[in-house]
């Protein structure tokens, strides 16, 4: 069923190629290697180490396989306080950035917004009247949305109520994030 739903998704109907799976509703699954993993209520997530900033990553090699369309989706939650884009370069987003070949080259990123009731310098570009500016290394390659319904102060919980980047669930200022071609999957030429 999972093949039929990327086929469906990413168009063309044959010859995709998963790369990378992990279901961490199976509590079987464990996070990859550098990863920690944030539970609550029956939600898993995995998600890098504390709160202090940084980044933590992972690579799906394609084993020599050619491609020339990557397509994926990637679902999240917010864990306390959130950023968004605070300066103008790809590595800075909080959530989820993929990239490709030698160069890491970008390919989409998953922004976590830090609320979806207000505008802020660390509210998603996408929300009503936002004054957040896209890298260029981004441009409209881009999901965001916030999990976090609050205005300010969030706590240091895992927000299991609105899951990010499904295209569902966008409250308030956040509502045109929702309204995007393809959410909740992205799909990329090459």
């Amino acid at each position: 069923m999972k093949e039929l739903e990327l086929a469906q998704a990413c168009g063309s109907g044959k010859g995709w190629t998963r790369l990378a799976y992990l279901d961490m509703s199976n509590a079987t699954q464990n996070c990859p290697s550098g990863f920690r993993l944030y539970q609550s209520g029956g939600v898993r997530a995995c998600g890098r180490n504390g709160n202090s900033g940084g980044c933590v990553s992972v690579h799906f090699p394609s084993n020599g396989i050619s491609y020339s369309q990557i397509c994926g989706r990637v679902t999240g939650y917010v864990f306390g306080s959130i950023n968004a884009l605070f300066t103008d370069v790809v590595t800075n987003a909080e959530g989820v950035t993929i990239s490709h070949g030698p160069s890491q080259q970008h390919v989409w990123t998953l922004i976590a917004g830090h609320s979806e009731s207000t505008n802020s310098s660390y509210s998603c570009p996408c929300n009503t009247g936002s004054s957040v500016s896209v890298p260029a290394s981004i441009g409209n390659n881009y999901f965001c949305e916030s999990g976090n319904p609050y205005s300010s102060n969030p706590s240091q919980i895992l927000y299991t109520s609105d899951p990010l980047w499904d295209g569902q669930g966008c409250g308030g200022a956040e509502g045109p994030c929702c309204n995007v071609p393809g959410i909740p999957w992205f799909h990329r030429d090459y």
